[in-house]
């Protein structure tokens, strides 16, 4: 429940910035919310600014919806290995050093996040440190290093945002042909309710389309920060760790922790997962 409030506070402090901004801007410069100018400005402005800002805002969350620890001074032999560990990784990856948090949670999972490579965090369940052996844990934490290393959080951030502009852009125009259609003898539409409600109608199918493309980069990713991991530790751990996970409980990380963790949920569709399956992952490894 503390999740879910704090992801729609957050949502729509994003939202009524977002638009006051947009309602400065269009007043400056004299733009009609349904001209062609108007749409690409609205849809610009929600598709990168929304993306970009919980880019922004990813460590801050991740660390409040997960309840994690950063790890300031090492308390235990476990938390002293975990920043040794992804020290040394960080150095042969030519990144800063990230933060290094534990959460409380049954799964063997683990997730990296920040808006940049010298800006990061990584993250891992205690359900991973009781189940995992530390080569298997040394993979995970090389994993969520690459992930970093290969800007994946920008690089998803971006295509996000791209996707978001164009369902934002192509609703709004298909809404307003439809409203003219079914309004065509009114001499005013602009406020109808048939253009928010199909607005909305388009936005939801529209989006759930442009879901299949971002999952599909983010499981390309995916691939790339296990073969990162393996360069880092070795193939053999990595493969070690992904057979482990095989046993894992569903994953409890949403959003872009879920993109960047180390695990997902058991999603109905492939298509739709933020993840390949695991055998996959094991059988590019060989």
């Amino acid at each position: 429940m503390k999740r879910v409030v704090l992801f729609l506070i957050t949502n729509l402090a994003v939202m009524l910035v977002l638009g006051i901004v947009l309602s400065v801007i269009m007043s400056v410069l004299g733009i009609e919310h349904r001209s062609l100018g108007g749409i690409l400005l609205i849809a610009t402005l929600f598709g990168f600014g929304g993306s970009f800002i919980s880019l922004f805002m990813s460590k801050w969350m991740a660390k409040k919806s997960t309840g994690a620890h950063v790890i300031e001074q090492p308390r235990s032999d476990v938390e002293k290995w975990l920043v040794e560990r992804v020290a040394e990784q960080a150095k042969k990856a030519n990144i800063a050093m990230p933060e290094v948090a534990i959460y409380d949670s049954p799964e063997m999972n683990a997730f990296a996040t920040g808006p940049s490579k010298n800006n990061s965090l990584v993250a891992v369940s205690t359900g991973l440190l009781h189940n995992m052996s530390q080569d298997e844990a040394e993979a995970v934490l090389a994993h969520e290093v690459s992930h970093i290393a290969n800007g994946d959080m920008v690089t998803l951030t971006l295509i996000q945002g791209v996707v978001n502009t164009f369902v934002i852009a192509i609703s709004k125009v298909l809404a307003g042909i439809v409203d003219n259609f079914l309004n065509s003898d009114e001499e005013e539409s602009g406020g109808s309710w048939t253009y928010f409600i199909f607005d909305m109608i388009f936005q939801v199918l529209f989006g759930i389309l442009a879901s299949f493309v971002v999952a599909y980069f983010s499981r390309q990713r995916e691939f790339a920060a296990d073969k990162g991991a393996a360069d880092l530790v070795g193939a053999t751990k990595m493969r070690a760790a992904l057979e482990r996970l095989k046993v894992n409980h569903p994953s409890q990380l949403e959003g872009s922790m879920m993109a960047f963790g180390i695990a997902s949920g058991k999603g109905l569709m492939d298509l739709m997962s933020s993840h390949p399956p695991l055998d996959a992952r094991i059988n590019a490894l060989k």
